[in-house]
């Protein structure tokens, strides 16, 4: 089977310059919103169709398909320019390499960015130099240039081998399933008529057609219509010398897809949820002829799926990619979990992330540790790591008073790890340049747990460890419990003033009904004093 073994992509929309290498299977991405997964399939996409929202690259040319960064470095280069030398405008680039296949020898060669001598595909955007002399008078005064003239730029789509890329003749097609429905005026989704015309025969697409043909032409035939048409033959004389009446088009630019539709327990595909529209799309591509479609890309399976429904698909999809290299971008650790952690791919602000990257002890560690707690970490903005439900509800109350909102409210999510695994979910937040901070009891040893342990953390641009020093201190609980005035903890907590009338006994309270207090805590942080640490960290 020929696959996609790595995509480099330089200068296209969130990516000054990316490089991803694929696994020859399935492969999950996994990102925040806003970090790239469509662009990333609708990048592989146009390098294998020339083609972005079904339309050709040219007719679909914009300013904003080019990185912001580039443009903005572009244009101060201009402005710095003081030579005679012309500064030429940005270039884009998409680049598939592909496994070694004797097929497709034809399109090997070094024509790509690394030199390398490899089988693959190359499309970008550069400046037509027949446009030099017009591309010249426009940068002419470099405070007027706001953005690159994308008018005077030129499609190249070529091999490796640099012989020119035609869509009909190359052998490795693409299908972008977007569960976003691109629909003819009153037809059938456009999807669904390009992946029935795939399943059918030649001669049956024919027949199809054929009979659609027929059965417009008896239109006009109705004894109806033919009274209608009689009556405005009377008009001819007035209007014009040709014979007019009402019927149907025949031209061959209204075919069965622009009114037949596909009907599901006599309902038109258009009307059903849009969640069996999703999963009826993607089943169908995978079923289409193999030789067709090598490459498949859907993008977030789960949207509009119930639990059950997501299962099936998910269980379709693995059972039904053998000949074909999968691609789906997904929020779900259902399915990262049931598709298989190990071809997830993390993608963060342009950074990139496999878990067989990660030390072999967190890699195993992540392997076995259900998807949930790994996909909190990479899709929120901004993280907080606790010990436990206790320290989540503490936190989250000295948050509350400080800002009069919840983290979740600021997109920072507050995550449960237990004490010996914060150092595996840093590894990954480094990796991947995420936000995180840890609130971490020092357990009686700050030397040992919290200096030795976290040092290289330290200093750390986005990575950021909040603690207490005094090792009298050895938990959340006596921190609270000492600075905080003993009567009203007790009134908080519901003690007897009388028996607990030390921080010391209300923190020997504390620790063994940890969730109680915290939820009393939790809904009384007004009253309370929190540890220094924590409203440094917050």
């Amino acid at each position: 089977m020929t696959v996609i073994r790595k995509v480099i992509i330089q200068n296209y929309k969130q990516f000054k310059n990316l490089t991803i290498d694929f696994n020859p299977d399935i492969n999950i991405i996994v990102a925040d919103n806003e970090n790239g997964k469509s662009t990333l399939f609708e990048a592989i996409h146009l390098a294998l169709s020339g083609k972005i929202n079904n339309k050709p690259l040219l007719q679909e040319l914009t300013p904003y398909l080019f990185n912001i960064d580039c443009i903005k470095d572009y244009i101060q280069q201009l402005k710095n320019n003081t030579s005679s030398d012309v500064i030429l405008p940005p270039s884009l680039f998409i680049e598939l390499y592909f496994q070694d296949d004797d097929e497709l020898n034809q399109y090997k060669g070094t024509n790509n960015s690394l030199k390398e001598n490899a089988i693959g595909v190359k499309i970008g955007l550069v400046l037509d130099h027949d446009y030099m002399e017009e591309y010249k008078q426009y940068i002419k005064d470099p405070s007027m240039v706001t953005t690159i003239p994308v008018e005077y730029y030129t499609m190249e789509w070529y091999s490796f081998a640099f012989s020119q890329i035609k869509y009909a003749l190359f052998p490795i097609k693409s299908l972008l399933i977007d569960n976003i429905s691109t629909k003819f005026s009153n037809g059938l989704d456009k999807f669904i008529t390009t992946t029935i015309e795939d399943i059918l025969e030649k001669k049956e697409n024919v027949e199809l057609s054929l009979k659609y043909r027929q059965l417009k032409q008896s239109f006009s035939n109705e004894d109806s219509i033919t009274k209608i048409n009689q009556q405005l033959s009377h008009l001819n004389k007035d209007i014009t010398d040709k014979n007019m009446n009402i019927s149907v088009d025949i031209s061959a630019k209204s075919s069965w897809d622009m009114a037949l539709s596909l009907y599901l327990d006599e309902i038109p595909f258009n009307f059903m949820g849009k969640g069996e529209q999703n999963s009826i799309k993607a089943k169908l591509s995978l079923k289409t002829k193999t030789n067709k479609y090598k490459v498949i890309l859907i993008e977030e399976p789960e949207t509009n799926q119930s639990y059950s429904n997501m299962s099936k698909l998910i269980n379709f999809i693995t059972k039904n990619c053998s000949e074909k290299q999968i691609f789906i971008s997904t929020h779900s650790s259902y399915v990262l979990n049931k598709s298989g952690i190990d071809k997830a791919i993390f993608l963060n602000q342009g950074k990139i992330l496999k878990l067989n990257e990660l030390t072999q002890g967190t890699y195993e560690y992540f392997k076995i540790l259900p998807g949930y707690d790994t996909l909190r970490l990479i899709l929120s903005k901004k993280s907080f790591l606790v010990e436990g439900p206790s320290d989540e509800l503490i936190i989250q109350a000295a948050y509350k008073k400080k800002y009069s909102k919840l983290p979740i409210e600021d997109g920072i999510d507050v995550i449960c790890v237990r004490g010996l695994s914060f150092l595996r979910f840093l590894e990954i937040a480094d990796k991947l340049d995420k936000n995180v901070t840890v609130f971490t009891d020092n357990d009686g040893d700050y030397e040992n747990n919290i200096k030795k342990k976290y040092r290289e953390y330290q200093d750390h641009q986005h990575i950021k460890i909040a603690y207490s020093t005094d090792d009298s201190l050895n938990t959340l609980e006596p921190q609270i419990a000492k600075i905080n005035d003993i009567n009203i903890l007790c009134d908080i907590l519901s003690l007897d003033k009388k028996i607990y009338d030390n921080s010391i006994k209300i923190s020997e309270w504390m620790q063994k009904n940890k969730t109680d207090s915290a939820l009393k805590i939790y809904n009384n942080s007004s009253q309370i004093i929190f540890p220094e640490y924590i409203n440094n960290a917050l």
